[in-house]
């Protein structure tokens, strides 16, 4: 095997141009094979029934990303996420639309759906999926929000809805996860956060509104530190950091955009970095470790060629941001 010296230094930016405009994405987890390197999964935005989910990865002798498999899926897909056990048998993908639907990703590009998952029990019909989130602490768990006021939380090996509770008194637009397994949040039209334990669903803890009571768009929780949440109002151009310890008050606010923010990714590997995008073309990547002081100004700053509708930061290559605008994806050495 080369020595790390040896190998061919890698560039700080690879482009792939997709033949749609690009929504949906999620970088790959398992990396326990030579070829799974830098994989990502793609999503269309096109206005009609008939779109399309992409495998791309980066070929290391060529250093351009190739297509290794490619699904039809019905509308757009609101969110995709690879499966978070880095140790799964086998490929899965969840993605989000009209229904929750798993995919096996199989060998040589053979892609079929495991399932679909309905969360009307007495329709064939469903109202949208807003987004998912898959619980990492125990992979059997996805919860899904949707237009309708409810969250879903499903089991995945039996394919079936453990739960589903009325979230918010409007649309949920947002799921997440914490690290306890337990504990999950949602924001919504209504601009609360509110935050729930599987274990006692009676109950709920608003902990945050925002103000005027603007509708909350995403919900991100610190990857290392569960205290630490981030979200964001639509058409607003903040981040919120909040602290549940100390509810209702932002601990931070970074107001670095010029426009309004669309997407937000805390780093996997640290407690105190973030990143936010949106429609001032700008990627920003911030240090919060002097909170409770302000935060003035980002650390490092990436201007693409449009607005930037979508972040994902790699849990596998921690040091790589992928973001998409238009019908482009960049990956970004952080």
């Amino acid at each position: 095997m080369a020595a790390e010296s040896d190998k061919p230094k890698r560039k700080e930016i690879y482009t792939y141009e997709a033949p749609h405009h690009i929504y949906g994405m999620n970088w790959a987890v398992r990396t326990d094979h030579e070829d799974r390197g830098f994989r990502v999964a793609i999503g269309s935005f096109i206005e009609e029934y008939n779109n399309k989910v992409d495998v791309i990865q980066l070929d290391d002798e060529t250093k351009t990303f190739v297509k290794r498999g490619s699904f039809d899926h019905p509308y757009p897909t609101t969110k995709i996420m690879w499966t978070p056990d880095a140790k799964a048998s086998k490929d899965v993908l969840a993605t989000t639309g009209d229904y929750l639907r798993l995919w096996d990703l199989g060998n040589g590009g053979r892609i079929k759906m495991l399932c679909l998952l309905n969360n009307n029990k007495t329709s064939e019909y469903c109202a949208p999926l807003t987004a998912f989130d898959w619980n990492q602490a125990n992979p059997n768990i996805i919860g899904t929000s949707s237009i309708d006021t409810t969250c879903t939380i499903w089991d995945v090996e039996k394919q079936t809805a453990k739960t589903q509770l009325i979230a918010h008194d409007k649309e949920v637009y947002d799921i997440a996860f914490a690290k306890n397994e337990h504990i999950f949040g949602s924001v919504g039209a209504d601009g609360s956060v509110r935050i729930f334990d599987l274990r006692s669903l009676e109950h709920s803890t608003i902990t945050y509104e925002s103000t005027d009571l603007k509708p909350l768009l995403r919900l991100q929780w610190n990857k290392q530190d569960p205290n630490y949440m981030a979200t964001f109002t639509a058409n607003g151009n903040s981040c919120i950091i909040l602290d549940i310890r100390v509810p209702s008050v932002p601990v931070a606010e970074l107001r670095g955009h010029s426009a309004s923010i669309n997407a937000m990714a805390w780093a996997p590997h640290s407690s105190c970095h973030i990143c936010t995008a949106g429609d001032d073309n700008m990627a920003l990547i911030w240090d919060l470790s002097q909170m409770p002081k302000p935060i003035e100004d980002p650390i490092l700053a990436y201007t693409a060629d449009a607005e930037i509708n979508q972040l994902q930061w790699s849990a596998a290559h921690s040091d790589w941001v992928a973001i998409a605008f238009d019908k482009k994806m960049q990956i970004l050495r952080v």
